[in-house]
This record gives structure tokens, sequence and C-alpha cells, in this order.
């Protein structure tokens, strides 16, 4: 078979040393062409180099040793178990390797055979040993020279990592000298980073501790850099695309709003306000994220940015990712506007055709000047008479790609979106790069904390009796389980908690269930009699985990709380903390010496931020920035939480640079806006920019 030209559009199989049957196996990684390969980065690497010599090694130390295969042995121990033993000698001697009741892998060796074990060595009288090494099996033709790292990659059923191994090294040898530079060399210099194709060569084979940490540099930061210069392009192409309606919001027009609420704002939403109120004068569209805790107020901020649209003749929008939530919303602001106005209209799935079509009439005609639904809203398929604010609730449940969906309309409307799962700095800046950050952190005057307490076997009937105690003096309480239906790791369900409850500590009370395959009016029934007191207990899924505003539930008990996230643990939390009553909450856990690092957080604060924080620090930024929540923020090597100071420095660049040339039209940028148009283009839709 002729050598193909290089490309990096080469099909894999067309490749020596790779062929068609190893290509077959990686195509479910999604390894298909050149390119593919070279760009499924490692995830570790082992230290397999065999570097270490057999009369040099350190009983404890790890060590890597090549060998050959020279004798492969299976007995059974005096103790009945099976034992294998394979003799590699090397430079400087010999090796055993043992491994116990692990009878298969005599198979995998043979006599003369060439592999590298590593492990931590020990003496075995005079030999050395190593117990269960893990082993590199020198496939043919593999270069086992290729540095002192082997790589380890992510895979699927059918691969094997010698696979994917050849797959880089013939990737490489095909096209490792065509690579294009995305940097101008000036770039390179001043940020010391390693070329494209050097560091392609490190990242999959490095020859050393430090290049390798080199060449993992370059990608994270370029990889950081490129998204926070698409998100950016995308905010210029959002603003500059049409103008916005300035919403002027005078002394005359802030009094008016601030007579219709019911409270006093605080100082960190008074400050919040004024940025709002600052962005949304000018002609161009805010953008703009509202963090802020449970109970916090970020509520009555939307509030006042909808009404400010009102005021100025337009009319506001608010999405919600429930329509449970929506209802919610539609309730708290009905009643905050009862009397006034602004007429508050509510659009949700579970009209009727007539109800929604008369609704869909009335916001065309501008009779209804605040709109309260789900996703649907912004879909287009909404006519909107003036639209000039729309809210999103809970952020994090849409995600940057949504986000590029909202001003698909004729018009250009201002954007607040808000999470209550509060965002650690650096995570905020990477995905949410293309808005505008607003915080509140003081609540509001009068909230109670809610004192917080892990439940172990042995403590549920004074748990139970304390839960009754605050019932009987008429709070109402939550009831919170992990699961709807049965589940294999044994975890409380919605049905068997509701029937061991209503049938014993709980029996004297009033309770319902709550999940989310409930059709939404018997939903809405159930919680309307929960908020109206006609129900004590509510047995429930995290349905309630945002929203859910209930000032006389102030008791919460959360079943099996070791299978919640922390943030989810935090939010639920903040259903009994809606009133002046501090709220207790009682986390049910398994025996107390198994380690439960979120538990200890979840107990000892209830500072949303600093447990956002411990969160990512414990299971990642995965939900965060994963297809489901960011739509397809996939990031190869970069990782938020590990890389703090890389995503600042990407960022600081990013706005440098577009600051300078917002087009990116220098031709010395020319490789790195095509990298960047290819990467991000279609899902942010930036085709259009410059």
């Amino acid at each position: 078979m002729d050598q193909p030209s290089p490309s990096l559009m080469t099909p894999l199989e067309r490749l020596p040393g790779v062929g068609t049957a190893r290509a077959r196996r990686l195509e479910p990684l999604g390894i298909v062409t050149v390119r593919d390969a070279l760009v499924h980065f490692p995830r570790d690497y082992r230290d397999f180099s065999g570097a270490h010599a057999l009369d040099a090694l350190v009983e404890g130390e790890h060590a890597s040793v090549a060998g050959t295969v020279a004798d492969v042995r299976q007995r059974t121990t005096a103790h009945g178990r099976s034992m294998l033993t394979v003799l590699v000698e090397g430079q400087g001697g010999s090796m055993r390797g043992v491994w116990f009741n692990m009878p298969f892998m005599a198979k995998k060796f043979a006599a003369g055979m060439k592999v590298v074990f590593a492990g931590m060595p020990k003496r075995a009288g005079r030999a050395w040993e190593m117990t269960h090494p893990e082993v590199r099996f020198c496939a043919s033709g593999e270069d086992t020279t290729q540095g002192e790292f082997l790589p380890i990659y992510d895979l699927t059923d059918g691969a094997r990592q010698s696979d994917v191994r050849l797959a880089a090294q013939a990737a490489l040898a095909h096209a490792g000298d065509i690579l294009e530079e995305s940097f101008p060399e000036e770039w390179l210099a001043a940020k010391n980073l390693m070329s494209i194709r050097e560091a392609m060569r490190e990242v999959h084979f490095p020859t050393s501790v430090d290049t390798m940490e080199a060449a993992k540099r370059r990608f994270i930061y370029q990889e950081l850099l490129m998204l926070q210069v698409a998100l950016r392009l995308h905010r210029a192409r959002q603003q500059g695309r049409k103008a916005a309606a300035p919403l002027v919001v005078d002394a005359r027009l802030d009094g008016r709003i601030r007579a219709r609420l019911p409270f006093s704002l605080t100082p960190d939403q008074d400050a919040v306000i004024a940025e709002i109120a600052a962005d949304i004068a000018k002609p161009e569209p805010m953008n703009r994220l509202l963090q802020g805790d449970v109970g916090s107020g970020k509520t009555v901020v939307a509030v006042y940015a909808m009404l400010a649209a009102v005021g100025c003749g337009h009319q506001a929008a608010l999405m919600a990712p429930t329509e449970l939530l929506a209802r919610q919303h539609f309730t708290t602001l009905e009643t905050l506007l009862s009397g006034q106005r602004a007429n508050v209209e509510l659009l949700v799935g579970g009209q009727t055709q007539a109800q929604r079509r008369a609704a869909l009439e009335r916001i065309a005609a501008g009779e209804s000047q605040i709109v309260i639904g789900t996703q649907a809203l912004v879909s287009g398929a909404v006519p909107f008479k003036s639209l000039g604010m729309v809210v999103i609730d809970e952020q994090h449940r849409f995600g940057v790609v949504q986000r590029a969906t909202l001003q698909e309309g004729q018009t250009e409307p201002h954007v607040l979106v808000m999470t209550a799962t509060p965002i650690p700095r650096t995570i905020a800046h990477a995905v949410y790069g293309d808005l505008d950050q607003s915080t509140i952190r003081q609540g509001p005057a009068g909230r109670q904390p809610v004192r917080t307490y892990r439940v172990l076997p042995g403590q549920e009937d004074s748990w139970w009796e304390h839960f009754r105690v605050k019932l009987r003096e008429g709070r109402q309480g939550y009831v919170v389980v992990p699961a709807v239906d049965d589940s294999k790791r044994g975890l409380a369900t919605v049905a068997s908690a509701f029937e061991e409850l209503a049938n014993g500590p709980l029996e004297a009370f009033r309770l319902s269930l709550v999940h989310g395959r409930l059709k939404t009016a018997e939903k809405q029934a159930i919680m309307d009699d929960f908020r109206a007191g006609k129900l004590d207990v509510l047995v429930c899924t995290s349905v309630i985990e945002v929203g859910i505003d209930v000032p006389n539930a102030t008791v919460m008990t959360i079943l099996d709380a070791e299978s919640f996230g922390l943030s989810q643990l935090h939010q639920l939390r903040g259903r009994v903390a809606r009133g002046a009553v501090a709220g207790i909450c009682g986390a049910v856990t398994p025996a107390g010496d198994a380690p439960h690092p979120r538990i200890d957080a979840f107990v000892a604060s209830t500072d949303g931020f600093a447990l956002a924080e411990q969160d990512f620090a414990l299971r990642g930024p995965g939900e965060l920035v994963g297809a489901k929540q960011s739509g397809k923020l996939d990031l190869y090597l970069a990782d938020l939480i590990k890389h703090p100071d890389l995503v600042a420095e990407a960022r600081r660049d990013a706005l440098d640079l577009l600051a300078r040339d917002p087009a990116l039209a220098d031709p010395a940028l020319a490789r790195l806006r095509k990298v960047v148009l290819d990467r991000w283009e279609e899902s942010l839709g930036l085709g259009h920019v410059g």
C-alpha cells in the first residue's frame, strides 16, 4: 500500500502499523483520522520506561523494570490460594512478578515475551519481587524507547492501550511535521510555550517530567484561551448585531418600583440593582450573571429588573427550569404585584390549548407585561409585542449554548441570568466568560440560619422525636429521598419512605408525596395544599430543590444523604431557610466509621460559596461544564479546578487580545482565529464574527 500524503484527515487504517482491525477497535472512541488520534490526549502517565537496573533498585521506591520472560509458573499455596510467578531477566539480574488468585493472568505471558513491570519492589530472600505489578506488554512494532512515561488513555470495550499508543505513534510519524502553529512566534516566546509540533510529541510520549508538564501546559493554556476568545466573540456578536431598547430608570421610576416591594433592599441588592440599571440604560443588550446563595434575595432583584422594563413601556419574561418553579414564581409575583398595573401571565405546558391561545393573544397585544414560563418562552414561538427583559432562573440548568439562542427574535432583550448554586470564581470565568457577573452575599434581615445535624444509625428514633416536636409546634417539614423507584444501591424511595413514615414515626400527621413523575396538575395541587397548611409533611425527591418557598416549613430530613452532591444538599436545605424561624436539617447517613467528606462539610457550614468550592474540589466540574448543562463545552485537557492560574491567565490574555484586535483581523492571528471558529463556530454561532 502506498504511503498516503501527510494530512490530518487521513484515515488511520491507511497508516503503517495500524491496519483495519485496530482502526475498527478505535472507532467507538471517536478515533478515526490522524487528527482524532492526536487530540485523544493521555489522561495519565505511568513510568514504564524500564530504565531501572535490577542491581540498583531501592525497596519501597516505585520502579519500572524491562526484561524478557524466562519462566511462567502456577501453583496453589498452603492456604489454598492460586499463585502465579513470572520470572523476568533484565539489566543487572532478574525479578519475579507475583499474582495471587489471578490464574487467568498466566495466559498473558509466554517465554521470550518482552515486558515491563512497574510497581514497588521488595526483597524476597536474595531475589527481587513485585506483587501484582502493572505490566506493559510490548506489542509487535511498538516503539519501547519513546520516553520515560507511558501514556494511559481513556478506552472503551474492545480497545487496548497499545491500540491507542500505536495510533498516536503512527499519526505523529505521518503528520507530526505538518501541524500548524496557532500562536505567533512572539506569543510563544512571551508566554514560554512549547511549539505545537514539539508539544504534540511530548504530550503523547514525554521524554522527561519537565517536557511532559510543558507540553500539557501549552495545550491547557491554548484550550482555555480559545474558549475565552470564543465566549467574548459570542458576546460581541450578540451585543453588536442588534441594538437593545435603552431602559432608563430615573429617580421617579426607581421610587415607584421600590414602593411596590414589601421590604427594604439590602446593600448587596442595591449594589446589584445599580449595576443592572447602568447596563440596561445602554443601547446594547445587558448580559449579566447574578449569583446568590439560597435565600439571598435574587428574586427581588429580578422583579426590579422586570418592573424597570415594564415601566419603560416594554415586556419582561422570566424563564424557570421546571413548570413547578414557574408556577411558584407566578404565585409570588401575582401576590407581590396585586392591585398594580403590571399584568402577570403564566405560560406552561400544563395549560389547555384554549388557555394557551388566549395567553399568546394577550402577550402579542402587549396586555401581559410580565410572562412567566419554562424554556419554551424564548423558543421564538411566543409573539411578544416588545420584549425588553429576559430573566433566566437557575442559570446552571441551561448553559452557554442555550444562552446563544435567546437573542434570535426581532428585538434584542436585556438578559439577566441567575443561579443559587454559587460557582467558584475560576469556573465562572471559564464557563460564563460571555457574561458580566454580580454577586449577592448578604441575605435579607431576619433570615435565620439552618442548624444541620448528621443522623447516624441508632439515632433515628431520637431524630424523629425531634422532628415530631417541631410539627406539634405548628411547623411543616420535608422528608427528601434520593430515588423514585427501587434502586440497585438500596436507596430509599418515595413510596417506601412514605409507607414507613405514615405507619411509623409520622403516623399522627398529614403526609403527601411529590416527585417528578407526577402529572403537573397533581404536583401543583399537592404543593398548593402544603403551602396552605393542609399538609404537615411532604415526602419528596429533589424536585423541591429550587424555588419552593413555604416559610412555615422549617424542618427537613434527608434520607441516604451521602447519595446527593454537596451543592444539591445545600440547595435542599435552603427550603427550610425561608422565614424568620430557624430551620433544622438532619442528614441521615450509614455507619459513622465510613468517611463522608461531603456530609462533614455540609454539617459544618451553611456558606454556599464555601461549599461550592469544596463541592467542585470533591467531584470536579463535570456537571457544570459537561454537555448536559453547558452545551457541548467539552474540554480535552483543561481542568477548571486544577488549573485556576491558567484559567485566570487565559482570561486576561483573551481580554487584552480582543481589546487590541476585536475581530482578530491581524494576519498573524489568522491561524488562531481559524482554530477558534473551527472549535466553537457551530455551538456559539460565531460565523459572522469579523
